[in-house]
């Protein structure tokens, strides 16, 4: 059996499992979560409410957010779903009515979680506590995109990825531009050795 053989069959024995064994009620609360991350609703509100009521550090922490919130859906949706191509899981898998209700999209990765991963991280490296806040529904909408048959869990996987480089990409782009232009700048960035005339 090959490793790919190998991923793909515990991709579909998770995915079983996983939808049959998350009781109805529970479903419920995984699919009113996943609705308000929907378009990144969740997101958004969670970025204007740091906004109004976090003073600088909140704009921070909500900035740094939708930046690579912006960039890992552009990376997930625009690019990666186009060049995977890959299908949705086969309907029979999932032994409920809500996998009638999934996008016709390819399904690696998830985009949903990309978004709710890079927005957690971004938010978390300049909040840690809004961050781990944050971490719960970005953890609810990984496990609903799974258990509602949307996706397999290396899709999920990959968005999660995705969604942790984008954020550590947002954070460091600023300071690699710095040094590309100001190469005499500090190791710590807090000193210039000279400044361009």
């Amino acid at each position: 059996m090959t490793v790919c053989t190998f991923l793909e069959r515990l991709d579909r024995v998770l995915i079983e499992r996983t939808a049959s064994r998350v009781p109805n009620r529970a479903g419920r609360v995984l699919s009113a979560v996943e609705a308000a991350a929907e378009n990144s609703k969740l997101w958004w509100g969670t970025a204007v409410a740091l906004a109004a009521a976090g003073g600088r550090r909140g704009r921070v922490a909500a900035g740094a957010g939708l930046s690579a919130l912006a960039l890992a859906q552009f990376v997930s949706n625009g690019l990666c779903k186009h060049l995977a191509d890959r299908p949705r899981p086969p309907k029979e898998l999932i032994p409920h009515e809500r996998v009638h209700d999934r996008p016709d999209s390819p399904s690696f990765p998830s985009g949903h979680t990309a978004a709710a991963v890079a927005f957690t991280a971004a938010v978390t490296a300049t909040w840690p506590a809004v961050g781990a806040l944050c971490a719960i529904p970005a953890a609810t909408v990984a496990l609903e995109r799974v258990q509602s048959g949307a996706h397999y869990p290396s899709d999920v996987a990959g968005g999660a990825v995705i969604g942790l480089a984008c954020a550590w990409l947002t954070r460091r782009t600023p300071s690699l531009l710095l040094r590309h232009r100001f190469p005499r700048v500090s190791a710590g960035g807090a000193a210039w050795e000279r400044l361009p005339e």
